[in-house]
């Protein structure tokens, strides 16, 4: 029963645009009343009716160590003790951007923001004042925040000019965005001939993760680097999700392949709101105030999310947590394999560490438009049966799952059973 999310939800439709603060919560690609959560413990999360759900949404990634990690909660409270922002620099923005160079070595400067939307935003803006150019490449189904540059989605062929995917993007604006298909380097090869000396950069995410779980194929990003430096175009690498969730320097760590920029957000705040950029001393050093490419942030650097992404990237640092995600991943893996063999016509699994998609087509899932051949009816029967047999799923076909250090593996192989269950329901029907 959902009485009190159901009541919450119709009192928050009234006053709040679909009645959520980020589309997908609305619950709209899957149908239903999406639970109102009032508490996160450990792998758990707990809904406004007292209804515990197994976690694998994981704030869409932060909660590496699961929810309300203690030492997490405690450096947040003796933090909030002090003030909860300055408007003014504080230590704890030195010490954070210390522990993400550390992890990422070619990232010489670094600029906090408050998200990832942010983070991107600002990288673009960047590599645009860094070149004198204006046009950029993005790959279709990559999302990296709702910036006017970045909501455009691919027209009819492979690769096209950009068309706005929302009304309030001018299509001027919308007509310097190029998109290609991921893993697709012919594609942006195309672009480039075609718009010579006029793309500033190209921005990606290493995985995939808004249109599931899609790892680079051999060679793609290795590629892009060649390509990007062939050509003076500033490669970004939006690792807002991956960013110390695939491995202690990320995507580009775990594939060898580094970005001239690194945008990054979710774990780097602990759960709190926080983005960065950061990369080569010579872009960066054209922001404002030390260059005349201007950005600025009240919130940026706030000592809440600076405290909360210090304790939790110490705690990943020292926990050496990758290979245990790894290995709990793999279970996961394996005990789903059996499924995917028996409705091999139907569902894939891709998996990269703690991140996965399983996904309602035989696959495998390279690009946005292999996605869109999911069944997306029987991916909303699916989240449902698992819903109700206790499990938070991303509520969209489209969405990577996470799992947290607090997922026992008595709690993974529960969920391979209640998958199991789920998937022979809605096959049988």
């Amino acid at each position: 029963m959902r009485e009190n999310s159901e009541s919450l939800f119709k009192s928050a439709r009234q006053i709040i645009p679909g009645g959520v603060n980020s589309p997908v919560r609305a619950y709209k690609a899957v149908g239903g009343t999406p639970p109102f959560i009032c508490r996160g413990e450990g792998a758990f999360l707990f809904d406004a009716d007292q209804n515990r759900y197994l976690d694998y949404i994981g704030s869409w990634g932060p909660m590496i160590l699961g929810q309300a990690h203690p030492d997490v909660v405690k450096a947040v409270a003796e933090a909030a003790a002090k003030g909860t922002s300055f408007g003014a620099p504080c230590p704890q923005e030195i010490e954070l951007a210390r522990l993400i160079v550390d992890a990422y070595p070619h990232v010489e400067k670094i600029r906090m923001v408050s998200s990832g939307t942010e983070a991107t935003m600002s990288a673009i803006r960047l590599a645009r004042g860094f070149t004198g150019r204006e046009k950029i490449i993005k790959f279709s189904g990559c999302y990296h925040g709702h910036a006017d540059s970045l909501l455009v989605q691919a027209g009819s062929g492979a690769a096209t000019l950009g068309v706005p995917s929302s009304p309030g993007i001018p299509k001027k604006l919308a007509e310097q965005t190029l998109t290609a298909s991921y893993n697709s380097l012919d594609e942006v090869q195309q672009l480039v001939d075609e718009h010579e000396n006029q793309i500033a950069c190209i921005i990606l995410e290493p995985i995939a993760g808004n249109m599931g779980c899609v790892p680079p194929e051999p060679g793609f990003l290795q590629g892009l680097r060649e390509l990007a430096t062939a050509n003076a175009i500033v490669l970004i690498i939006d690792e807002v999700m991956t960013g110390f969730r695939v491995a202690w320097g990320g995507a580009q760590d775990l594939y060898g392949v580094n970005g001239d920029l690194v945008c990054l957000g979710k774990i780097i705040g602990g759960g709190l709101p926080v983005g960065a950029f950061g990369g080569r001393e010579d872009i960066m050093s054209l922001l404002a105030p030390e260059g005349p490419v201007y950005q600025a942030g009240t919130l940026s650097g706030n000592p809440l999310a600076m405290c909360a992404g210090i304790r939790t990237l110490e705690l990943v640092r020292d926990m050496s947590v990758y290979p245990l995600l790894e290995k709990k991943g793999r279970l996961l893996e394996a005990g789903i394999t059996p499924y995917l063999e028996k409705y091999s016509d139907r569902l894939c699994l891709q998996r990269v560490g703690s991140m996965f998609c399983l996904y309602f087509t035989p696959g495998p899932v390279r690009s946005f438009n292999d996605a869109l051949l999911c069944d997306t009816r029987a991916f909303s029967r699916y989240f449902h049966a698992m819903l109700q047999k206790g499990f938070m799923l991303p509520p969209s076909q489209f969405e990577a799952n996470f799992i947290s250090l607090a997922h026992s593996d008595r709690e993974l192989e529960r969920t391979v059973l209640a998958i199991g269950e789920s998937l022979r329901e809605i096959f049988s029907v």
